[in-house]
């Protein structure tokens, strides 16, 4: 055998090898959720993606971009484009996911979001002062705002008020997905309910649209 020949028989053998080894999504969208923390919030949809036995080749999850929503939005197009020069088919859905709290540029991240000419594919998933007050309402109905008090900001004062009802709450810890799970649609039904009022009284403080993901990951496998 010529050493051409084997070459190329070399060379094909290696990309059905590689053909293998690259996961196949199902025919559901393929989407990626960008978050700003490094561990809670990755943590909470990974373990909802696994519960409801989402596709791992069909959801990317990121928190690989620091705590500041701008990056978060930066990370999320950065992200898609790599997937798309790639050729394995770009994202359907880019949720960027990110809490207002103290950040000085959280509109400008809902600004640059508002300017990505991909209409239909990018969304803000905002939480408001943070992602702490949705778990806050697997637990209670509540509306009033959160301040920040001399040392204390708002996001921790939400954290404050979640620890009431959950004592041993804490950042970045395993299993708050699974801890919640049966208070679910009791929580959506407070976002949807918060989000209404907030919206009534011209604020956002406090309000959260994770209901709104949490529901399109619920349903994904549906097309819905």
């Amino acid at each position: 055998m010529g050493s051409d020949d084997l070459f190329h028989k070399r060379k094909a053998k290696s990309a059905r090898d590689s053909a293998r080894r690259q996961p196949v999504r199902a025919s559901y969208d393929k989407v990626l959720i960008v978050c700003e923390g490094a561990k809670t919030e990755p943590l909470y949809f990974k373990e909802l993606v696994d519960h409801y036995e989402i596709h791992s080749a069909n959801v990317t999850i990121s928190g690989d971009c620091g705590s500041d929503p701008v990056s978060v939005v930066k990370h999320g197009i950065q992200l898609y484009d790599k997937e798309k020069l790639a050729g394995s088919g770009p994202f359907d859905k880019v949720y960027c996911v990110f809490d207002r709290d103290a950040h000085p540029n959280y509109l400008q991240a809902q600004v640059d979001l508002s300017n990505i000419r991909k209409k239909g594919v990018f969304y803000a998933i905002k939480s408001i002062p943070c992602f702490e007050y949705w778990l806050l309402l697997h637990f209670i109905y509540k509306t009033a705002p959160f301040m920040a008090v001399g040392n204390v900001s708002s996001g921790a004062a939400a954290l404050r008020e979640l620890k009431k009802y959950w004592p041993d709450y804490e950042k970045a810890g395993v299993g708050s997905f699974s801890y919640t799970l049966s208070k679910l649609e009791y929580a959506k039904a407070n976002a949807k309910r918060a989000l209404r009022e907030a919206e009534r009284n011209h604020t956002d403080n406090p309000s959260t649209n994770i209901h709104e993901l949490v529901d399109y990951l619920q349903n994904i496998k549906n097309g819905r």
